[in-house]
């Protein structure tokens, strides 16, 4: 059955020239742009980049999307395809969005079909449906009009339908219809007799409106509060603050402060946080203190929810965005602020594919779009305080907690040689007991998974490594089974060592499952709750266990960095911290960085409310001099020495790296791949001044059956970098072989 689709007139367009070339980016590791030829009826001012299109491709149909259009192809004319057809109407990617993704295109050398299709929703990526939401309405034809009501005979609910619409010319949309008691099957047989017909609308763009904006009054800040607020309201234009503010100082006030003055100004704020487990509680605090849309977009929605706020951020329904690293591709109507919380974080890099850092790109968002950016952390990375101590950013400190909150002390225990009971001293169990038993909460922070990191046998020392990589499984033990963190391999808990057959197999270390039980019998009369990736896999089962904390009662919180960022929990007065000496040592330079990072992120949830808190530290190395300058003189002493220490070095920010990654299931085709590379980099690596080191293997040399190599490039200059690795990229696709893969990370963040 067809209904008559009606569409608003207007002027034709001129159709395309026949010399106009289309070209189109497509999602394949290619990097460059296809051409097509338009369709004879296509008219040319409908060609816009930003469009998305599907083409013919190989034996397939493909989306991609219009990036250009030139006069004539390289390729020669006579030989192109024609576009299948255009998939909506007006651009998906605004010219703004456009201008960023070229921008990353070039400088993370990326194929541009990745990066353009990494600036759209998985709805908009794999179906030809548009993303302009368009509407149905029935309205009467010309004969529906003049019929008299008695030749439908005894069809009373036609009738009604009839006077119905009578009493709306203009006609009336299917939700409405039914709302009204007027059934589908009803409208299908008034179709059939010619008596209405559907007519298309276009998408409704309901702006969100400012009348009132607030749904409760902001708090009363303090006097460093004020001071760093003012110049964010002031600035009206491009510019980078940063907000360096001691956990609990009220930074997310200053950021629901900023946005309702950009509110104020008619314009939109999109929001940013590094994980998907900050997002509910972000949202649930900005709907409450706002009476304006608020929407997120991240991977825990589904393709429908997020192509959804994708929408309404794009026409401008949607005052506030916020959401992880991907929302930072989101077209605004009126983008007026950018806020990137927790700006250290490492969440924000992408860490494989198109491997672009979502905190530099924002940054660049806002220089395109002239709009202020706010980089908020109690501990910024090295790279953002420098460029506010060198005077790049505006740096604006909060260096006391809001309220009556204090500082948590700091206590170190030197475990050397100490008994300990399941891996915790006497003095922490102590301290744990104290504070449950004056009904606060304590938090325990252990950065592993797991019952157990290792399961050996205690007879002759054989551990079990994963088949595929280079690590050992971590023990589970509900339900039992070794785990395979890094490839997802999976298996059954051996009945006895592969080695001398000894039956005597034991779980080394601590994780967080084998915590948990631990815990549980130390402390039978007190809840203790375990939130890391294991426990936070359901839906809605982040925001239950953080309610169950929420309500105050005494008990114990077990987690792994999940539990560090963002989190506010009044009632936790001790933090107890089991092991953080490993990041003291590792091999990754930025790994002393990282640690003490997340060491000072962990602190700040105690003493978040009236009570002071205190942070219990056990180590094996009470005199690092690294832990000293951190835990006596602060965050800011300790970024101070490793700038220095990077500046000898030649590190970020005082230099520039990149990675050639490459692997294989032959670790010899790696290595003499990369070799092959580094003798054909010397002398354009020379000339441009751009160190070349390696290839070595990555810090875990075999992961999910490939060996990995790799390549780094250093150069004191960034464009000397880029223009190395432009021409690096154009070599690799024209010569790497399909037994290969290959990858360049430009500005890594870990060297693995």
């Amino acid at each position: 059955m067809t209904f008559s689709a009606v569409k608003p007139t207007s002027p034709t367009p001129r159709p395309a020239p026949a010399h106009t070339i289309v070209q189109v980016a497509l999602p394949v590791p290619v990097r460059r742009t296809f051409d097509y030829l338009p369709r004879a009826d296509q008219p040319v001012t409908e060609l816009q980049p930003g469009r998305r299109v599907q083409v013919p491709f190989g034996k397939k149909q493909v989306i991609g999307i219009i990036a250009g259009v030139a006069p004539h192809s390289a390729y020669g004319d006579d030989k192109l395809k024609t576009l299948t057809a255009l998939l909506d109407d007006e651009p998906a990617l605004t010219p703004p969005i456009l201008r960023l993704c070229q921008w990353a295109t070039d400088y993370y050398q990326h194929a541009a079909g990745d990066v353009l299709g990494a600036a759209l929703p998985n709805q908009l990526r794999n179906s030809a449906d548009g993303w302009d939401e368009r509407t149905w309405r029935w309205q009467l034809t010309q004969k529906g009009r003049l019929i008299g009501l008695e030749q439908l005979g005894r069809a009373k609910r036609q009738q009604d339908a009839i006077r119905l619409l009578r009493e709306h010319p203009d006609g009336l949309h299917q939700q409405l219809l039914t709302g009204f008691g007027v059934q589908p099957v009803i409208l299908r047989a008034l179709a059939d007799k010619g008596l209405i017909e559907q007519h298309e609308d276009g998408p409704a763009r309901a702006h969100w409106r400012r009348e009132q904006i607030l749904a409760e009054s902001p708090l009363t800040l303090n006097e460093e509060q004020k001071h760093a607020l003012a110049p964010l309201d002031a600035c009206a234009e491009f510019r980078v603050f940063l907000l360096e503010g001691v956990t609990g100082s009220g930074k997310t006030e200053i950021y629901l402060q900023a946005i309702t003055h950009c509110l104020q100004q008619g314009k939109q704020a999109l929001v940013l946080v590094p994980e998907i487990g900050l997002t509910p509680q972000t949202l649930h605090r900005f709907q409450q203190r706002f009476a304006v849309p608020v929407v997120s977009f991240h991977s825990h929605l589904t393709d429908r929810e997020r192509l959804a706020s994708w929408r309404k951020a794009r026409t401008g329904a949607a005052a506030i965005l916020i959401g992880t690293r991907s929302a930072l591709f989101t077209p605004l109507e009126n983008l007026g602020l950018i806020i990137i919380d927790e700006e250290h974080d490492l969440s924000y890099k992408q860490q494989d594919g198109f491997r672009y850092n979502a905190r530099d790109l924002a940054i660049m968002r806002g220089k395109i779009e002239n709009v202020p950016v706010l980089l908020g952390s109690a501990t910024p990375s090295l790279e953002s305080l420098h460029n506010a101590r060198s005077g790049r950013y505006v740096h604006l400190a909060l260096t006391q907690r809001a309220g009556n909150a204090q500082q948590p002390r700091f206590r170190v225990l030197d475990i050397r040689q100490k008994p300990l009971t399941h891996g915790m001293a006497p003095e922490m169990l102590e301290a744990m007991q104290q504070t449950l038993q004056a009904g606060r909460q304590v938090l325990v922070f252990i950065n592993r998974r797991g019952y157990a990191p290792v399961l050996m046998c205690h007879d002759c020392g054989w551990y079990k490594e994963c088949p595929h990589c280079d690590h050992r499984m971590t023990c589970h033990a509900n339900p039992a089974h070794l785990h395979c963190h890094h490839c997802n391999h999976q298996e059954r808990i051996p009945r006895h060592c592969e080695h001398c057959k000894s039956t005597d197999l034991r779980p080394i270390g601590m994780g967080t499952e084998r915590l948990e039980d631990n815990l549980t019998a130390l402390f039978p009369k007190f809840p203790v709750i375990r939130i890391d990736r294991d426990t936070t896999q359901r839906k809605q089962a982040m925001a239950q266990h953080l309610e169950r904390i929420r309500q105050g009662q005494p008990c114990i919180l077990v987690g792994t960095q999940m539990l560090a960022k963002g989190h506010h929990f009044p009632r936790v007065t001790l933090v107890a911290i089991c092991d953080m000496d490993a990041g003291l040592f590792a091999a990754d330079f930025r790994a002393t960085e990282h640690t003490a990072q997340l060491l000072m992120q962990v602190a700040g949830r105690a003493g978040r409310g009236d009570d002071r808190g205190q942070v219990i530290l056990q180590t094996h190395q009470p005199g690092h001099p690294l832990l000293q300058t951190l835990l006596a003189e602060g965050y800011g002493r300790f970024a101070t020495e490793l700038l220095n220490e990077r500046k000898l070095m030649g590190m970020p920010p005082f230099g520039h790296l990149a990675l050639l990654r490459a692997e294989s299931a032959d670790p010899r085709l790696a290595t003499g791949f990369l070799q092959q590379v580094s003798l054909w980099l010397e002398p354009l690596a020379q000339a441009a001044q751009v160190e070349i080191w390696g290839p070595a293997p990555a810090l875990m040399p075999k992961k999910a059956r490939r060996y990995r190599y790799q390549l780094m490039l250093r150069a004191d200059q960034r464009p000397a970098l880029q223009s190395v690795l432009k021409q690096l990229a154009q070599h690799l696709e024209a010569t790497a072989g399909h037994q290969l893969r290959w990858s360049l990370d430009v500005d890594p963040v870990t060297l693995d």
